[in-house]
């Protein structure tokens, strides 16, 4: 099976090289988190994955795709979603996911009213958007997500707006999808999700990948014994 996601030399520059030669390989099953401070990469690595943002430079494929020459085959197996998710108010969440089910060519998903009970939005599966609160939005934008069932999913800050209780149920979805051979990509503020739910963790700084492994093989990397993926990131980007 080829790699559920494989980037090679990529390169995006603003005023100053935002990803500056990223190489990263992540596979099937895998849960990726990708960390660093403002401004160090993250987000404009997740819009050139998702299709948002062209690259100067390098390749990108998901699951055996090219997505620089067939972005809407790479689209197809993918999800995206922002820290600041944009839904259709005047739609219900029931709605809304029939919406993008079809925009994806599923008519009539029997996926959306299990995914609405599971982040528990059956509740609410009637009641127009633009009366829900921040939290259950996300949940929604969550749901259209994965509503056409991506093998990729892209997550820039997910659980932001989402109380303790909501954000355990939308790991343990991911945590399902990924037995089914998904892989996740996300990145996050919250170090302790990161030290809890990622296979692999990479540390952006200035754009490139300076440490990439397991929490133990990053702790060897910063010489840091037992310390919390926090210390760990501070001493791995201190040393840069």
């Amino acid at each position: 099976m080829p790699p559920a996601l494989h980037i090679r030399d990529l390169t995006k520059s603003f005023v100053r090289p935002a990803v500056d030669g990223l190489d990263l390989l992540i596979h099937p099953g895998e849960f990726y988190i990708l960390l660093g401070a403002n401004g160090a990469g993250k987000t404009t690595t997740l819009r050139m994955v998702a299709g948002l943002l062209p690259p100067d430079r390098g390749a990108i494929s998901v699951f055996g795709i090219d997505a620089l020459a067939d972005p809407v085959a790479a689209k197809r197996v993918m999800a995206w979603l922002s820290d600041e998710p944009m839904i259709y108010d005047k739609l219900s969440p029931i709605e809304y996911l029939d919406f993008v089910a079809g925009l994806w060519g599923v008519p009539n998903a029997a996926a959306a009213p299990a995914l609405l009970d599971r982040l528990g939005l059956t509740p609410h599966a009637r009641q127009r958007c633009d009366s829900l609160s921040k939290g259950m939005r996300q949940k929604v934008a969550l749901a259209g997500a994965l509503v056409h069932d991506p093998k990729l999913i892209v997550l820039d800050e997910p659980l932001t707006g989402l109380d303790a209780g909501s954000a355990r149920v939308a790991k343990e979805l991911l945590r399902d999808r990924l037995r089914e051979g998904c892989a996740v990509l996300m990145t996050t503020h919250i170090l302790d999700v990161a030290e809890r739910m990622a296979d692999r963790i990479g540390v952006l700084e200035a754009g490139r990948l300076i440490a990439e492994g397991t929490l133990a093989e990053l702790r060897v990397k910063a010489g840091a014994g037992d310390a919390s993926l926090e210390d760990v990131f501070l001493s791995l980007t201190a040393a840069q």
